[in-house]
């Protein structure tokens, strides 16, 4: 439940026109909710400002099913990340009003209107290689989950650095910046010299043997000559976007 929504109830009791046997209904599983396979927080929006998410690896279609039911019946947004396809398929087999997000490998429900007012400005998602769009995707589908107004600019990786400086103009528009990269990731870096924006960098784990499964990319970013760098795990663009929401909300 967010904020507004439990001021609005609050103030329908106070007022009178709620009954309060109603609101009790309303709140019945708040703040948590144990299911067999999981317990549930309904009030982390409120608290983080940010929902209560599926992570869907490790899950089966039925348990993810059975969270993200819960979760729409108290009127959440629900959203589920790492969910391949045949899983995906036999989850909306059960909740069939869902979207599959086949390359950021999500499931959502619709998603939200944007009010430009509770935002700084767009939230602009780079990658540096195609093969590096599947974790940009999950940070795009995310910040949109939350609200987000979100700008793809991909394939702009160092390799061929004149793709990336001729739309300088996105950089300089945005408000926040998420770049993902694998292999050496030196894009942060390049970017984090031309922005005075806050810039949050996904190391991916794509690339030859001696990438490490992403720990290179981890370690050049964490390394970045460029100043205020944030860095988080390798391929958690559900993290950056969660981090570059609560920078662009406005409170």
């Amino acid at each position: 439940m967010e904020k507004q929504e439990l001021e609005k109830l609050l103030r329908e009791v106070a007022a009178g026109r709620c009954p309060v046997d109603r609101a009790l209904g309303a709140l019945r599983h708040w703040p948590g909710e144990m299911l067999g396979c999981a317990h549930l927080d309904h009030q982390r929006r409120l608290r983080t400002g940010t929902p209560e998410v599926v992570y869907g690896e490790g899950k089966s279609a039925e348990q993810i099913g059975l969270i993200m039911e819960k979760l729409l019946e108290t009127g959440e947004m629900a959203l589920a990340t790492r969910v391949d396809e045949e899983k995906a398929a036999a989850v909306r087999s059960i909740l069939p009003g869902l979207i599959y997000h086949q390359q950021a490998r999500m499931l959502t429900t619709g998603l939200p209107a944007i009010d430009p007012a509770r935002c700084r400005g767009k939230i602009l998602v780079i990658s540096a290689g195609t093969s590096d769009e599947p974790v940009a995707e999950e940070a795009a589908v995310t910040a949109a989950c939350l609200a987000q107004p979100v700008e793809r600019l991909y394939d702009v990786g160092v390799a061929g650095i004149h793709r990336l400086l001729g739309r300088r103009h996105l950089l300089d528009e945005a408000a926040v910046l998420i770049v993902v990269a694998g292999m050496e990731g030196a894009l942060p870096s390049v970017v984090g010299g031309l922005v005075d924006k806050p810039l949050i960098a996904v190391p991916t784990s794509v690339g030859y043997g001696t990438c490490f499964g992403g720990i290179a990319a981890l370690l050049g970013m964490l390394n970045s000559c460029a100043p205020g760098v944030t860095v988080v795990n390798i391929d958690n663009g559900f993290g950056a976007a969660c981090a570059a929401g609560t920078i662009n909300r406005r409170t």
